[in-house]
């Protein structure tokens, strides 16, 4: 029996004609150094925030080389895949807005020219390349069961050799075309696995874009390309996929470094150029003085829907990725603050091998800077869309006072240096709560700081209400006459005084600017107390001095 006949007996009905496929998806139309790439998740779950890193380098690489960024779904293992994973996996990217050029767009819709870009619908390609495999003697059946694999695994085990299917434990590499002629007669299960024609004595160099030159031993072991279902394992898949799709630049997690030497020989020894690769190394975290990975089930932060319900802006989000993806980013940021995103180019010299060290706090401070410097309506817009999906109660007060909550955001936000308090929209209603009667009328702890005397309170809330307010004063007549009141009442006018001549006053202007914010915010710490008084006007002012001063 010849391999042509072996591939029929084995594969019958399908074709071995490759040609009709690399007709079929010719070589793209691209400038020379143009980038493609593609994010290749299996539909199990979740994007998580390892994931996102590396959707996101690759859709800027490719962007920034005017190249292709595609979205391939690797399902290939159906044990493995959840109910709407890849609806999923489409909406997480969409939700931090990376975009591809092309792939699934939704369980059963996709757009691109090199598709299908989910691999479960392209098994008659991967079979197509299994027999043109099979009758070039590259690739042959395995009839050995599970339980015959797991023996053959402990033996390995116990004698300390290397794990696989290589040498003289590939036992079916040696089977007689009679052999496995009468096999598939009796109706026996088999997988194809490839022939290595690898040395694990042969020591072979990969470059890789990020680590630069690794060595590895040379591939040796027969592995599974096809599984009893006739669905390719992620190995063979891949090499066909990136072939034929025309992948440049395969970029994915380091835990793929150690596959480098058997998808380099399978490309190789069919004949196609392998595209170039980057693996990315982990994202760290510190704890407790050490640094391990990021986890999906110790850290909320792994998951991207923590950085929905944080509400952290997704420009903000970006930008920081952006500094785990390539080290210089940062510095060139500072230096560039009228650009964006895409005006930085991304260099793979630039990337860590050693990985990213994920930190909270310099998340939430980029998303604070983001968020000072975006227009008052923007903040607005952006917080009542986060209120509408996680704070129904705080979405309504929104809703019902838009243009007062606009004026709010505004304090102090257009100017050089603005306010900055905000590091995502779940803190904004910690932050201005007291601005709107719906919260305000619960209020029973108030943040009075050195003049704490009920009475002594009482007495400047009523002499500001009697004689010193008024909303017609611009800010500078309106701090004269806090400083008027204060100097009334036994305290300094001015800071400086008092700290020259401490023993003369019973305290400073400062002292009593801060009784009239806590007895009409109840907090010690809010914007500019000119811009809310005027924001808040005479009657809420003086209904609420009020009511302070009748508890």
């Amino acid at each position: 029996m010849t391999n042509k006949e072996l591939a029929d007996l084995l594969l019958p009905g399908v074709s071995s004609d490759i040609e009709y496929y690399e007709k079929k998806y010719p070589e793209r139309n691209l400038d020379k150094n143009a980038i493609v790439t593609r994010f290749a998740p299996s539909p199990t779950g979740f994007v998580h925030m390892g994931s996102l890193l590396t959707a996101f380098i690759e859709r800027k690489a490719a962007k920034d080389s005017n190249g292709i960024f595609y979205l391939r779904i690797e399902d290939t293992d159906q044990k493995r895949k959840v109910e709407n994973g890849i609806e999923g996996i489409i909406d997480d990217l969409k939700n931090f807005e990376i975009e591809i050029d092309e792939g699934a767009i939704s369980e059963t819709e996709e757009v691109g020219q090199y598709g299908p870009y989910v691999q479960s619908k392209r098994k008659e390609i991967y079979q197509t390349y299994v027999k043109y495999l099979i009758e070039q003697g590259l690739a042959y059946p395995c009839f050995c069961s599970h339980e015959e694999i797991e023996q053959t695994r402990q033996i390995q085990e116990k004698r300390k050799q290397r794990i696989g299917y290589y040498g003289r434990f590939a036992k079916c590499r040696r089977l007689t075309m009679d052999e496995i002629a009468q096999k598939v007669k009796n109706g026996e299960p088999y997988i194809i696995r490839f022939k290595s024609p690898g040395s694990f004595d042969n020591k072979i160099k990969i470059h890789d874009l990020i680590r630069g030159d690794i060595e590895f031993p040379e591939n040796d072991i027969d592995d599974v390309i096809m599984k009893s279902d006739g669905l390719p394992t992620y190995h063979f898949a891949h090499v066909i996929d990136d072939h034929l799709m025309h992948t440049t630049h395969v970029i994915r997690g380091d835990e793929w470094v150690s596959s480098l030497p058997k998808h380099i020989q399978m490309f190789k020894l069919m004949g196609f150029e392998p595209p170039k690769y980057a693996h990315i190394s982990p994202i760290m975290k510190e704890e407790d003085g050490k640094k391990r990975k990021l986890s999906k089930r110790k850290d909320p932060e792994a998951a991207v829907s923590f950085y929905h319900e944080k509400g952290i802006p997704v420009e903000a989000v970006k930008l920081y990725l952006m500094t785990l993806a390539n080290t210089n980013f940062e510095q060139w940021y500072d230096c560039n603050k009228d650009k964006t995103i895409d005006d930085f180019k991304f260099d793979f010299k630039k990337v860590s091998a050693s990985g990213g060290l994920f930190d909270v706090t310099k998340l939430y401070n980029i998303s604070k800077n983001y968020i000072s410097y975006l227009k008052a309506e923007d903040v607005y817009n952006m917080a009542l869309t986060w209120a509408c999906e996680y704070d129904k109660q705080f979405a309504q007060v929104l809703e019902n006072n838009k243009e007062f909550a606009i004026n709010l955001f505004n304090i102090e936000r257009e100017q050089k240096k603005p306010r900055k308090d905000y590091s995502c929209f779940s803190d904004i209603k910690n932050q201005i709560w007291y601005m709107f009667d719906e919260f305000y009328k619960d209020v029973d702890n108030y943040e009075f700081q050195l003049i704490n005397d009920k009475e002594e309170i009482n007495k400047i809330l009523k002499l500001y209400m009697d004689k010193y307010y008024s909303n017609s004063d611009d800010k500078d007549a309106w701090f004269n006459k806090i400083k008027e009141l204060s100097g009334e009442l036994g305290y300094a006018k001015e800071v400086k005084e008092y700290k020259n001549n401490p023993d003369m006053y019973k305290g400073h202007v400062g002292d009593v600017s801060t009784v009239l914010r806590v007895a009409l915010t109840s907090k010690s710490t809010t914007p500019d107390l000119y811009e809310i008084m005027k924001l808040l006007g005479k009657d809420k002012i003086f209904d609420r001095y009020n009511k302070f001063m009748k508890n």
